[in-house]
């Protein structure tokens, strides 16, 4: 098997090497890198050899078989929801685009050629008549006939809303337009005129099959209809009879998609038809023998969707994980395009068969062909039993229960009993109870994306947060992407709560959650899964086209209105006794309910939404709980299962359910494993620099430690040296204060004692002054003695002689 990485080349080889048929039959597988790019649809032209691809981010391949080139043709930037290669004219092509319109393009000149609209919802697919001037666009209310000359619409074909529209298209060489609706009618109409030429009997007898996928002969003569059941119809269109029953394997549950394989010598009658299968194998069987020739695809490898040529010569199958893979027919079974048995054959005895019926079970040896009844019923005298026995055995549960049982006890009282409530779930889930397998899950630990989940999710109980963290690093050593997604807290916590003391049977009750109801919500990881969330929205435009307007004239996507739904299972929008009643029917059908329980959610509460115009209004809404009456949801749930048209009812792009294999749990890698790698590497790098910035953190705290014990003693130095500082100037002050006091002391003294001089001067100017006058008066008094004196003295000489006046007195001198 070769492979072609296609990357973001623009044209190139199909493969390098020259093509070997293997036992597989397989040419080429051509992937998409990054792995989050998807091929969505694919169609051949009338010569077989070139066929077209789109993927999703809405790039538009041509595959060259014959020339082994691939070349991209076109740039729509939209996913595109159907393909047309076999127009007039051979280099143009028809491309019906997510926007509901359908473009028309030149392969040479990559030029817009036309551009139709009239579409109001998803365009499932187009038919191209067999002179290639006119083509059928059907979505689920209308079908819309264009002329392909002019690029203008010819007809419309309206229906009832009940009543949705599974396909329209032409029958091969011919005027007839074959239209077929969701309850199981088929209409033959000429395309010239739109006049109703026929309707084919709904069949009445046994379980009803619920058509949507459809596939005729190319001589125009046998129709092939399939859908919700391991059953495939055989419609003889001239007659208008059903022709046959086909029994498919008891692994078949449901038919995805059926096609006849074309032969280069059956005239157009072709006897091989490919059924593909929920589970993603596509069996080719013949439909007179019933004897199964050949199967491609597998378990770990299926198909989504698959297209042959004209010729019969190739088989494109766009895989589940997204990738093309180029069968060769010739190669996989001997038995296709042999020539003819030779017309001359010997008459020989034979036993003849026993029993009559149309019913034939498809088995991998020889088959017994049918024997018509003279009726029109379908009648079989043995295989109803079978069948029975069958339907009883899938539907037997362990410990004894019945699925189909149970589901009756539910419908009546619309909850299993609380008594028995966990064995009930336990027996619907087919728990394998894998004790080794869980402690070898366990035994590894705490998974390193979950040892701080406490500050993440924060919870009172410390035994609850150490079962969610348990069962996460459980998963996530399941898984590597388990480790990455950030809602799976929200997802497991109610699971954890509600088996809290049996961590084995939450784990697996879990796991089993994710591989069938979370099925491809991780191929678009790490963003939300748009696939899943489309198939939501289309079955909410077709059931309430208000409300879809009301969110898109808001600017309310999906991930808004849906995604909160999914992401915490209900648990954030519902009451413990209403989560348990939802999740008793979500268990007990398809996994697809657990969508349509969403859509149910959303519609019965359409009156306060119709209400809601901001966005944060929205978000609250769908993140707290509301008013809900939850068995009116649940009964709105029910309708749409069963009145969504099969192209859109979400179980056309989900498996049926699948249990946890015994022993050990399967591989889970339905995912991008290289971002899941990426994100791990990158969460190592982080967790190891996290360690080093802890460590360096831890050394930047102690520097800033010590730097702060530094700082402290410099503050407290500082202070210190502040506060003498401030202490000096105290005293400074007090020195400035007491040598001003000393100054004004001082000058105070000066004062005084100038005053002091000033009366000491004073005192001495008095006392010198009574002192001279003092002298004064003792002089005065001395020269008044003196006077009186020399008066006595006169008065004496006037009384003396005068010889005694004039003899002088004497003196005596001693020596």
């Amino acid at each position: 098997m070769q492979v072609t990485d296609i990357g973001s080349r623009e044209d190139g080889k199909i493969w390098h090497r020259k093509s070997v048929s293997s036992k597989y039959g397989t040419d080429s597988v051509l992937h998409l890198t990054p792995c989050t790019v998807r091929f969505l649809h694919v169609a051949f032209d009338t010569t077989g050899e070139s066929f077209l691809a789109g993927d999703h981010h809405g790039n538009i391949y041509v595959f060259d078989i014959s020339r082994n080139r691939f070349k991209l043709v076109q740039k729509t930037g939209q996913a595109c929801t159907a393909l047309a290669f076999n127009l007039r004219r051979t280099t143009e092509f028809l491309v019906a685009l997510a926007d509901y319109s359908i473009k028309c393009f030149d392969k040479d000149t990559r030029q817009l050629v036309s551009w139709m609209r009239g579409h109001e919802g998803a365009i499932s697919s187009l038919s191209i008549h067999s002179s290639g001037s006119y083509a059928i666009s059907t979505s689920s209310d209308t079908a819309q006939l264009w002329n392909l000359d002019t690029f203008q619409r010819k007809r419309k074909l309206n229906v009832r809303q009940s009543v949705g529209i599974q396909k329209v298209f032409f029958l091969p060489h011919s005027n007839t337009i074959l239209s077929c609706f969701s309850d199981d009618s088929i209409f033959a109409w000429e395309s010239d005129t739109l006049f109703c030429k026929y309707q084919l009997p709904v069949p009445q007898d046994g379980p009803r099959i619920h058509y949507r996928t459809f596939a005729v002969t190319q001589d125009g003569k046998t129709l092939a209809a399939a859908g919700r059941s391991n059953l495939v119809h055989l419609w003889c269109l001239d007659s208008r009879q059903l022709l046959r029953v086909i029994h498919m394997p008891p692994e078949v549950k449901s038919v995805r998609f059926v096609d006849f394989l074309p032969d280069s010598f059956d005239g157009g009658s072709n006897q091989i038809l490919g059924v593909l299968s929920q589970d993603g194998i596509m069996r080719f069987i013949n439909i007179q023998s019933c004897k199964q020739i050949f199967e491609i695809g597998s378990h770990e490898d299926a198909i989504m969707l698959a297209a042959i040529c004209p010729k019969g010569h190739h088989i494109v199958a766009v895989m589940d994980s997204g990738a093309l893979r180029i069968y060769d027919v010739r190669s996989l079974t001997p038995e296709i395009s042999k020539p003819p048995q030779p017309l001359l054959k010997r008459v020989t005895k034979g036993k003849s068969s026993e029993g009559s019926g149309l019913k034939m079970k498809v088995h991998t040896g020889a088959g017994q062909r049918p024997v018509k009844t003279s009726g029109r019923r379908i009648q079989s005298k043995v295989l109803p039993s079978a069948v029975s026995t069958l339907a009883d055995k899938e539907n037997d549960l362990p410990n004894g229960l019945n699925k189909k049982r149970l589901q009756a006890l539910l419908r009546a009282f619309g909850e299993y009993p609380a008594k028995y409530r966990m064995f009930i779930w336990r027996s619907l889930l087919h728990l394998p109870e894998n004790h080794a397998a869980f402690s070898s899950l366990t035994d590894k630990g705490l998974h390193s994306a979950y040892m701080c989940l406490q500050e993440r999710y924060p919870i009172k109980s410390h035994k609850l947060q150490r079962g969610l963290q348990r069962v996460l690093s459980a998963l996530a050593h399941w898984a590597a992407v388990f480790g990455e997604t950030d809602y799976l807290p929200l997802l497991a916590f109610p699971f954890v709560k509600l088996f809290e003391n049996n961590p084995l049977i939450c784990f697996e009750v879990v796991a089993t959650i994710i591989v069938n109801w979370c099925q491809h919500w991780f191929e678009y990881f790490p963003n939300p899964p748009l696939n899943v969330l489309s198939l939501a929205e289309n079955v909410l435009a077709h059931h309430d086209k208000e409300l879809l307007q009301h969110f898109v004239a808001c600017g309310v996507t999906s991930q808004l209105y849906a995604w909160p739904l999914l992401e915490t299972l209900f648990s954030e929008v519902l009451m413990r006794e209403e989560w348990l009643k939802l999740f008793d029917n979500v268990f007990s059908n398809h996994p697809s309910f657990l969508l349509m329980a969403v859509v149910a959610y959303v519609t019965c509460c359409r009156a306060p939404l119709l209400l809601c115009t901001e966005r944060k209004d929205f978000e609250y809404f769908f993140h707290h709980r509301n008013s809900l009456d939850i068995s009116a949801m649940l009964k709105e749930a029910y309708r749409l299962m069963d009145s969504t048209p099969a192209d859109i009812h979400p179980s056309s792009a989900l498996s049926d359910f699948e249990p946890l294999t015994q022993g050990q749990y399967p591989i889970f890698n339905k995912y991008p494993t290289f971002i899941v790698e990426y994100q791990s590497q990158e969460r190592e790098r982080i967790r190891q620099q996290e360690v080093e910035y802890l460590r360096e953190r831890q050394e930047v705290q102690e520097l800033h430690a010590e730097a702060v014990r530094q700082q402290a003693e410099f503050e407290a130095w500082y202070k210190q040296q502040e506060l003498l500082l401030q202490g000096e100037e105290q005293r400074r002050r007090i020195l400035q204060e007491e040598e001003s006091k000393l100054t004004q002391q001082r000058a105070r003294l000066a004062a005084m004692k100038r005053e002091l001089k000033v009366k000491e001067l004073n005192l001495i100017d008095s006392s010198r002054r009574r002192f001279l006058k003092h002298q004064q008066d003792q002089r005065r008094i001395q020269l008044k003695r003196l006077d009186d004196e020399i008066q006595r003295k006169v008065l004496v000489c006037c009384y003396l002689p005068m010889d005694q006046l004039l003899t002088p007195p004497a003196r005596t001198f001693v020596d």
